[in-house]
């Protein structure tokens, strides 16, 4: 064989030294070892037996057993009585239990090192007749209990085995396989549950788990957390008093019983009800061949049930004492019953407590509320409806969940204040956006946020989930969308590839159908006057939402139209009649969102460096390429391969969107319908209004205008 392995040495307490010849003599009916030349006569090592009589062999068998035997067979010495570490078939841990004659295994030492190590391996006949590991004089791990006759093991058949201990304590059946080496069949101990009393007195390993878990045995509870003390009887025994047994099955039956032979189940059972002292009784019945053996076994326990264990589909049944008969449950009723209605009650009382106190902080906070933003609460503020109650936050908990609003925490800027990432009870991640209160805008865009996002539902638009006023701050809470902004997508040439044409499109068609539901769907009439790429949020999967609402107005009734003098929005995105007249419409959202078609499918910016210097604007250069027949030179480089035909068609709407007149634009119905059905006809663009008057805005630039390129909340927002 190709590997070998010493299955026993007969002298290994120490090694020879400067020997140079040696030599085996079968002497006197004994086999010695004799030391040549050097010191003739010392015998380091011999056997015990000195039988006199002519003709005694030694012979080594194929089964690795040296035997000394006479001529006609009988055995007078044999190796396998005398283990070391390993055990072949047919090795014998002891010869007699009657004469307490018991072998042993003795791990070695070390890898190269045979001598003595700290485990050995025996049949402990004090504790049960079980075969057990020890380290040193303390049991490590038990292995199989003893039926009277045989030792309890493993059976192999047409196999080269052996089993060996090593020196850490471990058992190991190896068996030779089919590619000549040995494989490991098994270990003991296999897993932490078989280590001797793993789990303290009266409690028990589980390994019926992904993980190997200790447990009280029924009626015991843990002494302390990690069951280092065991467990403890929740109702002592008493002898005056009766008691009962509990059955546990598949059980590893506790160490240090008592062994009761020849007796029933009955019998068994009787044994340990009449001794008071019994804690535990378990019963087994073999079926034996052999018949001077017993045919059964009775284990009684009379002390603490240590080293448990449950299996999943072996072990014995375990019967285990415990106060209180079954004719005394309706006292253990009224026991358990009592406590709970106690807690019942006190935790009713509680909750009271806590709803009044609720109320009473509900109560102050709805003060401050109508003290300092009154028109909050009134029952019409311009939304033609009843308010929506949004919750309030305090401000110790917006300043605990930024660490007081540090830069760490702070994740966007805007022209109203900054933005930082937090956690909240109940809510989790969250955007808390800090307002400047030092701009009339940032107050008016506070009320406009709080009136308008709490009554509007839709999952394309960011959910308002709370707000906090604490003297002069004014914050608002919003969900917290991991990734960025549009634009820091669309603008970024590392991060534009990210966003293919099927990613691209859904954008689009997502604030398509927020803007919807502002317009239309929503009992609301909203126009938002600040839509742009740095206003569309992301969430985690590419879904857009339509944020800032600052600058939104509402349309009460059958109103189509109306007109301000105060204008305010991002240049570049605001429609023409806008710009000039003050005049907003639902169209007015129409063209902004036109704009953004267009730079979705650019990547270029509304007013780019990149664009020919003859053209102010994207939309002057769009309109010029679509007039040329070269409208894919429009579309980015990462989705122009995918699909040419769709995006042409977005390149379309995106101009029938940013036309000059408002009655030319569709309705946001209308381009929904335009960008999902490719077989709907599409009149043709005109000239949009900028073609003619590219440079207006900076020529003659509108008095009382106000931009919010510096003046918008989320639109730089980092990590969103």
């Amino acid at each position: 064989m190709a590997h070998t392995r010493k299955a026993t040495l007969l002298r290994r307490h120490a090694r020879l030294q400067g020997r140079r010849l040696c030599a085996w003599l079968l002497l006197a009916g004994r086999l010695q070892h004799e030391l040549i030349p050097q010191h003739m006569g010392r015998i380091p090592w011999a056997t015990k037996n000195n039988i006199s009589g002519a003709g005694v062999v030694a012979v080594l068998l194929d089964t690795g057993n040296l035997v000394l035997q006479f001529p006609n067979g009988t055995i007078i010495w044999q190796s396998f009585d005398h283990p070391t570490d390993t055990i072949l078939p047919g090795t014998r841990l002891f010869l007699s239990e009657k004469a307490r004659i018991i072998g042993r295994l003795v791990a070695w030492r070390g890898p190269l090192d045979p001598s003595t190590g700290d485990f050995s391996l025996s049949l402990d006949l004090s504790s049960g007749h079980q075969l057990v590991i020890w380290h040193g004089t303390m049991p490590y791990t038990r292995l199989s209990m003893f039926s009277g006759s045989t030792v309890d093991g493993r059976i192999y058949q047409n196999t080269i085995i052996y089993e060996a201990i090593v020196g850490t304590g471990v058992l190991r059946s190896l068996s030779w396989n089919n590619n000549s080496s040995w494989t490991t069949t098994a270990e003991d101990p296999s897993s932490s549950c078989d280590l001797y009393a793993s789990c303290g007195p009266f409690g028990y390993c589980d390994n019926m788990g992904v993980v190997a878990t200790c447990r009280c045995l029924d009626g015991f509870e843990p002494i302390g957390l990690n069951f280092s003390s065991g467990c403890r009887r929740t109702k002592a025994l008493e002898c005056s008093r009766q008691s009962h047994f509990v059955t546990l099955s598949r059980m590893k039956v506790p160490a240090k019983s008592f062994h009761v032979l020849n007796r029933s189940f009955d019998e068994c059972t009787a044994e340990c009800t009449i001794n008071c002292s019994c804690t535990a009784y378990a019963y087994t019945n073999f079926n034996s061949n052999d018949s001077m053996a017993d045919q059964s076994r009775c284990l009684i326990w009379t002390t603490e049930l240590v080293d448990t264990g449950k299996y999943s589909n072996r072990g014995e049944n375990l019967y285990v004492r415990l106060a209180d008969s079954p004719v005394q449950k309706n006292r253990r009723l009224v026991k358990i019953v009592l406590p709970a209605i106690a807690c019942l009650l006190i935790l009713t009382c509680i909750a009271l407590v806590g709803i009044c106190k609720y109320r009473a902080s509900k109560q102050r906070k709805n003060e401050i509320q109508k003290r300092v933003m009154p028109e909050y609460h009134s029952s019409s503020n311009g939304t033609g409806g009843e308010s929506i109650e949004l919750p309030f936050v305090s401000f110790e908990d917006i300043a605990a969940a930024t660490d007081n609003f540090s830069d760490l925490k702070q994740i966007g800027r805007g022209g109203f204040g900054k933005v930082y990432k937090g956690i909240l009870d109940g809510l989790n991640n969250v955007a808390i956006k800090r307002l400047s209160m030092d701009t009339e805008q940032g107050i008016k865009e506070f009320k406009n946020e709080v009136d308008l996002i709490a009554q509007l539902q839709h999952r394309n638009l960011v959910r308002l989930l709370g707000f906090c006023i604490h003297g002069d701050e004014r914050l608002l809470i919003y969900e917290y969308l991991p990734n960025k902004s549009l634009d820091a997508f669309l603008f970024d040439a590392t991060k534009q590839y990210v966003l293919d044409w099927p990613t691209r499109f859904n954008i689009i068609i997502g604030v398509a159908r927020g803007l919807l539901y502002l317009h239309q769907d929503s009992r609301l009439t909203i126009i938002h006057r600040d839509l742009k790429a740095s206003n569309i949020l992301l969430d985690s999967e590419m879904t857009p939402k339509i944020s800032d609402f600052g600058m939104a107005r509402i349309f009460g009734g059958n109103q189509q139209h109306a007109n301000t003098s105060r204008v305010v929005g991002t240049y570049g995105y605001m429609s023409p009649e806008y710009v000039m007249g003050g005049a907003f419409s639902v169209k007015s959202d129409t063209y902004s969102f036109g704009l953004l078609i267009l730079e979705i499918v650019s990547g270029l910016k509304i007013s780019s460096p990149q664009l020919i210097m003859d053209f102010s604007s994207l939309t002057t250069y769009a309109w010029r390429l679509w007039q040329d027949g070269k409208a894919t030179e429009l579309v980015h480089s990462s989705v122009i391969e995918s699909c040419p035909l769709h995006v042409l068609r977005c390149i379309h709407v995106g101009l029938l969107c940013v036309q000059d007149h408002p009655d030319d634009r569709p309705l946001m119905s209308s381009v929904i319908f335009m960008l999902e059905n490719e077989s709907a006809l599409l009149p043709a663009p005109k000239q949009p209004a900028y073609f003619a008057m590219q440079n207006w805005v900076t020529q003659e630039p509108r008095e009382n205008m106000e931009n919010s390129a510096n003046g918008v909340s989320i639109t730089t927002l980092e990590g969103r």
